[in-house]
Parts: C-alpha cells; structure tokens; sequence
C-alpha cells in the first residue's frame, strides 16, 4: 500500500512520516469468510500477545466477529483472555494432533462478546515434534481452521517465538502476517531471518502470504534509541512499518493480570486508543490492498 492510499494531515507521526487521517471503518452487515493473519515474531517479550488481544478487542468494537488462536505452548494468550490453565480439557494440541478434534470442540468464549479463543497449554510444545512424522505437516493447521472461515471476519494467530513447525502450521493457514517489533535496536537483528521465513513459505507453500506491516511496540519517545530505532525501521521497510505506534506503558501489565483486553481495562487509556488506531489502519491496508 502507498501513502496515496490514504490522505494525509501535516503532523508527523513517531514514525517520523505524515499521520494518515484514517474513517471509521464501515460496520459490516454479514460476518465471514474470515481473513487468517499471523502475529509473528521469533523474539520473545515483543508484544505479540498483548496485540492479538487488544487488536482482536478493537477490531470488535468496530463491528468484526473475531476468533484468537493460542499457538504458544506458555498459553500466555489464553490466561491474558481470562482462562484458567488448569480447565482447559481440549487445546489447540488437540485441534493439531486429533484428526476428530474440531475447532468448534475447543472453542471457547472470552469477557468480549464477539470475540472467541482457541486455548493452548503446555502440551503443545510436544505437537513440534509429533507433527514432523506426519503428512503434509505443514498444512494441518489450515485444514483445521477450514470450517471456522465463514465465522468469523478475522482470525488472529499468536505465534510462540521461534520459526518451527507451529509457526510454519500458522503462515501457511494465513493470509497475512503482522510483525509485532518492540522498538530496541536488538529487536531489529532477527527481522531478516523472519521476513526471509516469511517468503520461503509463500514460494513453497503459500503464494497468497502478505505482509500486512510491522509494529514498532514497547515505544518511549523521549528516548533518542527509540527513534532510532524507528526511523531505521522505516528506512529499511518503508509503509510496510505501521504509522501506528504501541507506547510503553504498565497499563498493559495490568490488563494481562485482569485477563482483560487494554480496550476493556483501560477504555479511555492512550493505549486502548493505540490499538483502536491500529485496527482502523489494519482494515484500511485491507481495504485498499
């Protein structure tokens, strides 16, 4: 997408580019098939989870029926909805491992009305190994997530931090990706490993495979190694980097310990308004792609 895509005000963005005035998204009159995104990134602790979440809470507001996937063994995503590990019968392990296990036997609803997750825990991290002995491994997570599509308007997966098999599972059944970036110059290091993993999947295994964009997360403005940051990140990407920005902030500690959605926990916080931003500027990118 261009910058001609959207009009532009004359503010300059944390980005250091032009803030794009994005509307209101159009409120949906039918729900389905659903667009399966991604959230990736094989480093740790960079806001993968706390965007799936909030995202997927923003996007709802906007009117879209949304399904998370935890394809994190930790289950970090799962307990930052609200479950509780300990009941939790049926996971995503099963959903990958259980050729009689639907979506639709371990769905669950989350404190959100519109928005469902698929739970994980500690037992998925044994489907890497189990799924490498397997036909078509690669491709079981889609044949999964099939019946699911007319659901839903977006299903967003959060990957664990690392470029295995799950993950591999995850870019296969997507149609895009969104690369959550905490904004330190390390963060920066892995990134072209990814989007090299990222285009390996797309020649071999699907062609369809976009990158929506990449979001710098975990932002200080007022620090110079923040912009730096930033601007290299653009210098490098250019508008695939997101004009949206997630600002550091112990509000989104606080929602993961309420098992709440920052748009819930802190309606009226400049993070929950980050993320309302974020999802404005996501369905735009659809819009105009």
């Amino acid at each position: 997408m261009t910058d001609e895509a959207l009009p532009f005000e004359t503010t300059l963005g944390p980005t250091g580019r032009p803030l794009p005035s994005i509307p209101e998204p159009e409120p949906v009159t039918s729900h389905g098939p659903a667009r399966v995104v991604a959230l990736c990134n094989q480093k740790g602790g960079v806001g993968k989870t706390t965007t799936t979440i909030s995202l997927g809470a923003a996007l709802v507001e906007y009117g879209r029926k949304v399904l998370l996937i935890d394809l994190d063994p930790q289950g970090s995503l799962s307990v930052g909805v609200g479950l509780d590990p300990n009941e939790i019968e049926v996971s995503t392990y099963d959903l990958l491992m259980a050729a009689d296990v639907t979506w639709k036997d371990i769905v669950r609803p989350t404190g959100i009305e519109g928005m469902d997750v698929l739970p994980a825990v500690i037992d998925l991290a044994g489907a890497e190994i189990q799924l490498v002995s397997e036909v078509g491994r690669e491709q079981v997570l889609k044949d999964k997530l099939a019946d699911a599509l007319p659901f839903y308007d977006v299903i967003l997966i959060d990957c664990q931090p690392s470029l295995g098999l799950l993950t591999v599972n995850a870019l296969t059944a997507s149609d895009s990706v969104i690369v959550p970036l905490e904004s330190e110059y390390f963060a920066l290091r892995g990134v072209a490993l990814l989007t090299d993993t990222i285009e390996r999947v797309r020649k071999r295994l699907n062609p369809r495979l976009v990158v929506d964009g990449f979001l710098g997360t975990m932002f200080d403005g007022r620090t110079l190694h923040s912009r730096e940051v930033m601007a290299t990140l653009v210098q490098a990407w250019g508008e695939t980097v997101f004009h949206t920005v997630i600002r550091r902030t112990v509000k989104f500690a606080d929602a993961t310990v309420a098992g709440e959605p920052i748009t819930e926990f802190a309606s009226d916080s400049a993070g929950a308004d980050s993320y309302r931003q974020l999802a404005r500027e996501v369905l735009a990118r659809w819009r105009a792609a």
